[in-house]
């Protein structure tokens, strides 16, 4: 994504399910007792059926009380799952997936260069959401910039309306050295909210949505 600079030095790699397993000893060493395990770096969920439910059965073994295990998610990921593969993961312990839906606007998507449409992300979330897991889906505030706050702001409180996420995070685009963003920035094509134009697009999400038993937070650190 043009906002993102995660990943750039690196390509995507698998790691195997021996190498999984050794990590999986090593940190239940000294904290068997852990209820709770993220698996971490990039789209986990993007990892086969087969794979996955192997590394949920090493870490059942693992840590005796384990409750859930969370992950990052795609959208194209949820979708290439079958609705028995995601009931399968859930009873599991797979318990919340974590969406970068970044914005429901399709155009906004579409200039920040993100692989998945809105419509994808929204209902893989359904689906996902229809099995069981629980949903963590994070929106950046001023991804479309002065230009398409507006468009932003309604597009993304529809599609979460739809969506109805358990969790929900507002989080602020920062421009990254290096990546298409800052690009545009540098040239002009990208003009970004003032502070005080940002909440503005805060409260016009917050005042779009139509949500019951989501817990949201604005977390502006970023």
């Amino acid at each position: 994504c043009a906002f993102c600079g995660m990943y750039r030095d690196r390509s995507f790699r698998r790691s195997t399910l021996e190498e999984a397993s050794a990590l999986i000893a090593k940190s239940a060493r000294g904290n068997s007792e852990a209820r709770r395990v993220f698996l971490a770096d990039g789209d986990v969920m993007a990892r086969p059926f087969e794979d996955l439910s192997a590394i949920i059965g090493m870490l059942r073994k693992a840590f005796p009380s384990l409750a859930r295990v969370n992950v990052y998610a795609t959208g194209t990921a949820i979708a290439a799952k079958t609705d028995e593969q995601l009931a399968s993961l859930r009873e599991g312990r797979l318990h919340t997936l974590y969406m970068g839906l970044e914005s429901g606007d399709e155009e906004t998507l579409r200039r920040c260069c993100k692989a998945e449409s809105a419509s994808l992300m929204v209902s893989a979330g359904l689906r996902a959401h229809a099995r069981g897991l629980h949903m963590s889906v994070m929106v950046l505030l001023g991804l479309g910039g002065k230009e398409r706050t507006s468009e932003h702001a309604k597009a993304t409180a529809s599609a979460l309306n739809l969506m109805k996420p358990k969790l929900l995070s507002f989080l602020r685009v920062i421009p990254v050295p290096g990546t298409g963003l800052q690009a545009e920035i540098d040239k002009g094509a990208f003009i970004q909210l003032t502070e005080f134009e940002t909440i503005q697009e805060l409260r016009a999400l917050v005042l779009g949505l139509e949500l019951e038993r989501t817990v949201f937070r604005a977390n502006h650190s970023s």
